[in-house]
């Protein structure tokens, strides 16, 4: 993995299904992974952990695919622009407004940064990237959405950080 400069150059551009799949899938892991393993009991680590099969990983990265195809700030990505060759080390990815009716509104999806780009301000930059895209949006309500883990302390503070605030609570049921 690339180890962050300082003052790492970094810029943000729309996911290329063509170079970046492959890279975008390891982000996706360990987003998953890091979603099992820090918020919840081993069971729950177990859960994420399990779903992440080969047929997971090619209807996902079809999903992505489609949603891009829609609109190309679907999925934006961090690039180290001073790494070999231009590592990715984040992604955010927000729904296509052809998904708005979910919520209402404009639904952020994913967002991750690779872990040594954390505090780096790669965060802030994809979630300006996310926002920006999702003004252009036809929203039936002019708010972006996302669940966020009630027990991932660092990820509440910064979506507060970013003006978001409680809109509601997300519960779930097992099938």
């Amino acid at each position: 993995m690339l180890a962050p400069a300082t003052h790492t150059r970094m810029s943000i551009r729309p996911y290329d299904p063509a170079s970046d799949a492959d890279a975008l899938w390891a982000l996706k892991r360990a987003f998953e992974t890091g979603l099992g393993a820090n918020t919840g009991s081993d069971e729950k680590e177990s859960r994420y952990a399990d779903k992440l099969t080969d047929d997971y990983r090619e209807g996902y990265l079809e999903w992505v695919d489609r949603c891009v195809a829609h609109d190309e700030r679907s999925v934006q990505v961090a690039v180290a622009d001073d790494g070999p060759d231009s590592a990715l080390t984040g992604y955010v990815f927000v729904l296509p407004d052809s998904h708005a009716y979910i919520w209402d509104a404009a639904v952020l999806n994913e967002i991750y940064v690779d872990e040594p780009f954390r505090g780096t301000g790669v965060a802030d930059a994809l979630i300006d990237a996310a926002v920006s895209a999702v003004r252009e949006q036809d929203l039936p309500l002019e708010r972006l959405v996302l669940d966020v883990d009630r027990e991932n302390d660092r990820a509440q503070a910064f979506y507060e950080r970013h003006g978001f605030d409680h809109w509601g609570e997300l519960v779930a049921r097992e099938l």
